[in-house]
């Protein structure tokens, strides 16, 4: 009897075991650390998918953004596409170092630059000469002087969001992040409501929040579907090649309920 009631004990404890993990939020890999399926490639001057000197490929577990076949850049700005769905309420994780040194030919503002683009268009209605997508931006930088440089920034390519309860239009603004200026690894979170609340996390702390993302400013495209003023609610995921070689380890995302 007493073995039988330790064996149900067991049971029972491997049962609400595995009751509370079915209800852990589950992160989704958006790069599986093997290959760049589900991603979709777009750069300026190039058809869709059209991997360009091959500055996207995966190595070592690794998606890499490599400029070791380019001679010199000429504005060949690249982004690779999360295309599988798109994304409105999530927490996005992101592990990335920036490696070596910059391509001959990059502007200088891209020294050890790339970003996150949240809230994208698509790869396919980007123009064929088009360097950015409409989206918000999560700049990644890292510094390379003696001058401070935080990450985390943010950049508005066709869009325009509040801050402190105003409409904030200039392309960028800086986070209050501290510098990271060597090659270490760097953990990035992003939460996104949408187009409410968006907050950018560095290695757990809070540096920078604002909201309501619009359509607006001198990059929407003529062509481009929404006018301005037009929320943006959703969109795809990209990560930016911009003349300096960067690396990314980790890319997970966890879906958020719609109201919280």
């Amino acid at each position: 009897m007493k073995y039988f009631l330790i064996l149900i004990l067991i049971t029972l404890a491997s049962c609400n075991q595995k009751q509370k993990n079915s209800a852990d939020p589950e992160w989704i890999k958006l790069f599986n650390g093997k290959d760049l399926s589900d991603w979709t490639i777009k750069f300026s001057g190039s058809e869709l998918n059209e991997n360009y000197k091959n500055t996207f490929y995966v190595e070592n577990g690794i998606l890499k953004v490599s400029y070791d076949e380019y001679d010199e850049f000429n504005g060949e700005f690249g982004h690779i596409f999360y295309s599988k769905e798109k994304f409105s309420n999530y927490i996005l994780r992101v592990e990335y170092r920036f490696v070596g040194e910059q391509v001959k030919g990059g502007p200088e503002w891209a020294i050890k630059n790339n970003g996150l683009m949240l809230h994208c268009q698509s790869a396919e209605s980007m123009l064929i000469d088009q360097d950015f997508p409409v989206s918000i931006e999560v700049q990644l930088l890292g510094g390379y002087n003696d001058n401070e440089r935080p990450t985390a920034n943010l950049c508005t390519p066709g869009t325009h969001v509040n801050m402190d309860g105003q409409l904030f239009t200039s392309h960028c603004t800086n986070s209050s992040s501290k510098t990271y200026r060597g090659e270490e690894w760097v953990t990035v979170e992003i939460y996104v409501h949408g187009n409410q609340r968006i907050q950018h996390v560095i290695e757990g702390d809070t540096v920078l929040s604002y909201s309501n993302p619009i359509v607006g400013g001198g990059n929407v495209p003529a062509d481009y579907p929404l006018p301005e003023g037009t929320p943006i609610t959703e969109g795809y995921i990209s990560l930016q090649a911009e003349s300096h070689s960067t690396e990314f380890r980790k890319i997970e995302l966890l879906v958020l309920p719609e109201k919280e």
